[in-house]
């Protein structure tokens, strides 16, 4: 079959509709799970894929997605081992990881390390055998509302993922590790997965989540991650893509926190030709923090989008997001942050920041922050700024006896650090920041006078 023939087969709903009829026969997944990988297939039915018609979606276009084969990748095939991984950031982090290829679980590459009584770290299809009963009472609650065609495809046809469970007062100390390798070589490969963290009360847990490629050809990543925090818990997740040049990414990332929880939530997105996160917090409990953080650094013509909400649904809450953007070449960065501000959320202390460096004249940024806000006693600012180095800063430098070239790396890495030193994670910041580092030094467009 042509590329053209193809191409047209994967823009009727058939296609979508034949690959999912496996699931109506499969067995092994629970009762309840059925009608919930129903619903998410006929609310893809209604919105279809999102293009830029759509005002959340008007600067990123989808069509290289959406032309071509929808492949999802049912059958594990994996011929990864462990030294393959020796090399990948957060390699040498102790803790426990779960690693996935293609999306499916390697069991062989996992390790899971000493943990608290009643802490269950495990992959989600496991999961859902030995602790059914009470993932019926989450999977699907935080990220019940698809608000597009993406969300819906991944909530019908997800296969595996992460699963952390913390009981109430229980502490991880070492971080918990989800890795996602690629290697499919299939145009249109398609990767479904679906994470569930669930810290309770006065918890504490780090989940470090990374997708990282050994090869592969144009495929496809689409993931799903749930939170729930619980009152007085801690969680801190860092999320980290680097995939492949001629790959995507699509993700959701669905939080639900309770009263008096601290969050933070780091973002770094430094692969694939495009990639978007679309985050949706909801602060449900009173006197909460949550601390939203991310940083993009593209080149050729890579974009990457960040589109969130965060919504204020209790008083005396906080919430911070600091975006940045390093854009070379004709690559593309996109923000869209909009924070939701109920009636009832009086005292609410909510600030978000988006800044983008353009390291060439063809590289661009999209941003929009907004405020919508229902409350009267509230303190809310947001703001956003695209431009490139500082002449007077350089000179500042260079008069201080700094050669230009020192002066653009420093004033680069001092930006890229506004984001990466918000992470509290010691041993995860270290690494995020050495290769951030590397990837800046080996970019000698990065640095040119």
């Amino acid at each position: 079959m042509t590329d053209t023939k193809s191409q047209t087969a994967v823009a009727t709903p058939d296609m979508y509709l034949e690959s999912f009829r496996r699931f109506e026969t499969q067995a092994s997944q629970p009762k309840w799970l059925l009608p919930i990988r129903k619903a998410g297939m006929a609310r893809f039915s209604e919105l279809g894929l999102p293009t830029q018609k759509h005002e959340d979606w008007r600067f990123t276009n989808t069509t290289a997605i959406a032309s071509r084969p929808f492949a999802p990748v049912f059958e594990s095939t994996n011929s990864v081992t462990a030294p393959d991984l020796k090399d990948f950031a957060f390699s040498k982090l102790p803790g426990s990881r779960l690693v996935f290829v293609n999306g499916h679980f390697a069991p062989k590459l996992s390790s899971i390390a000493k943990l608290p009584d009643g802490v269950r770290v495990s992959n989600l299809a496991s999961a859902l055998t030995t602790d059914a009963a009470f993932l019926e009472k989450h999977l699907g609650r935080y990220a019940q509302n698809a608000d597009n065609g993406f969300s819906a495809l991944n909530q019908a046809f997800f296969l595996d993922g992460g699963f952390v469970h913390v009981p109430a007062g229980k502490v991880v100390e070492e971080t918990v590790q989800f890795i996602y390798v690629a290697t499919a070589d299939q145009s249109g490969a398609t990767i479904h997965p679906r994470n569930l963290v669930i810290a309770e009360a006065n918890s504490s847990v780090t989940i470090v989540e990374s997708y990282v490629s050994l090869g592969g050809a144009g495929y496809f990543t689409n993931a799903v991650t749930e939170l729930l925090v619980g009152d007085n818990a801690r969680l801190e997740y860092v999320k980290f893509q680097d995939e492949a040049e001629d790959a995507f990414h699509i993700a959701a990332f669905h939080g639900e926190f309770g009263r008096a929880s601290n969050v933070s939530v780091h973002s770094f997105a430094l692969g694939a030709k495009l990639s978007r996160n679309n985050i949706r917090t909801k602060l449900a409990g009173e006197g909460l923090e949550c601390i939203l953080n991310g940083l993009y650094l593209t080149r050729g013509e890579q974009l990457a989008d960040h589109h969130m909400i965060v919504e204020h649904a209790q008083p005396h809450c906080a919430s911070h997001e600091y975006f940045n953007g390093i854009l070379d070449d004709k690559s593309r960065g996109v923000f869209h942050g909009r924070i939701l501000v109920r009636e009832i959320a009086q005292k609410t202390d909510a600030k978000q920041t988006n800044k983008n460096l353009l390291l060439s004249d063809d590289a661009t940024a999209d941003t929009k922050p907004q405020l919508e806000i229902y409350a009267d006693d509230v303190k809310c600012t947001h703001g956003a700024t695209i431009g490139q180095l500082n002449d007077e800063s350089i000179f500042y430098l260079r008069s201080r006896g700094i050669g230009t070239e020192n002066a653009r790396r420093m004033l680069i890495h001092a930006f890229a650090g506004e984001i990466i030193e918000r992470i509290q994670h010691e041993a995860s910041r270290e690494e995020v920041d050495k290769i951030v580092w590397d990837r800046l030094e080996s970019n000698p467009h990065l640095m040119a006078t």
